[in-house]
Formats: C-alpha cells, sequence, structure tokens
C-alpha cells in the first residue's frame, strides 16, 4: 500500500470538521488535529481545512514520520492509522513492542530488520492488541471506545 492509498482508506474513518467536547485533541478537520495543522503552517479556521491540506500534512506528520513505506506492505497502513489516531511515537512504540524490538518510538535499523524478519500478519495482530489495550485505558473510552474497537477490528479482518 502507498500513501495515496492509505490516505483514501484512513478517511473512511476520519471524517470532516469535528469539535467534540470529550475529544482532548479540540477541533480536528479530516483527522488533523488544530496543533497539527498549526504546526505544519496551517493559520486558518479548522472547518476550512481542505482535504488536499490535510492529506499534505498527514504525509509529513504521519506517514513519512513513522518510514511506513519501508515497512512491510501488511504494516504500513497499522502503523500509519495509529500514528495518526495516538501520533507517531506511540504508534512506532506499539510496533516495537509487537516485534520483541526496543520500544523507543523511533524507527531505526533494528526496528526495520526485526519487521521485515517477521510474520507481518501476526506483528500486526499483536500492535493491534498493544494499541487496543491502551485505548481501553483511556479516560476517554466510554465516549470514543465503541468507534476505535470497530476500526481495530477492521484492520484485524483484513488478509
Amino acid at each position: 500500500m502507498n500513501f495515496d492509498e492509505a490516505f483514501v482508506k484512513l478517511m473512511g474513518h476520519e471524517g470532516g470538521y469535528v469539535n467534540h467536547p470529550s475529544d482532548p485533541g479540540g477541533e480536528t478537520n479530516w483527522g488533523i488535529t488544530k496543533r497539527v495543522a498549526e504546526a505544519h503552517g496551517y493559520t486558518g479556521p479548522m472547518r476550512e481545512l481542505t482535504q488536499d491540506k490535510a492529506k499534505e500534512i498527514a504525509r509529513a506528520a504521519y506517514w513519512n514520520a513513522v518510514s511506513a513505506e519501508s515497512l512491510p506492505h501488511a504494516l504500513r497502513y497499522p502503523v500509519f492509522d495509529a500514528a495518526y489516531h495516538s501520533g507517531p511515537r506511540q504508534s512506532i512504540r506499539w510496533l516495537q513492542r509487537a516485534l520483541g524490538a526496543v520500544d523507543d518510538g523511533i524507527v531505526g535499523r533494528q526496528t526495520l530488520t526485526i519487521a521485515h524478519q517477521a510474520d507481518p500478519y501476526k506483528t500486526r495482530s499483536r500492535m493491534l492488541g498493544e494499541r487496543l489495550e491502551f485505548l481501553a485505558g483511556l479516560s476517554t473510552w466510554p465516549a470514543f471506545g465503541r468507534g476505535w474497537s470497530r476500526r481495530i477490528a477492521s484492520l484485524l479482518e483484513e488478509t
């Protein structure tokens, strides 16, 4: 899966503008928080963030940040999706734990070597388990847990 395919798929989970009172991320549009948008040079109202600008930000802030292009194909989207949802460092840590690697949150030579040697489908399942366990422990689980569970279930169903 390449970035363009991953972004289209991601938009199936991320809608347009949202400002849910229980979301600590605050205002989002296309899944991009106001803080992340501003960090990438966006200065307009979040309601007006275009999907094209969100895509540009997503490539830099999430896809490139987790070195998705260097990961085995079966791991690219789950790692990208987790980065988009919980941040690149957290996503990488879940991947590293699933691989049995040092979970420093940095994709380096060791992580990539182990990822390419491991069974990508077992790794994906373990990573998604790590992610679900983490999310279930958040104070925002009551408000968002059902949607998060569905999102992770859809990733588990992929072959």
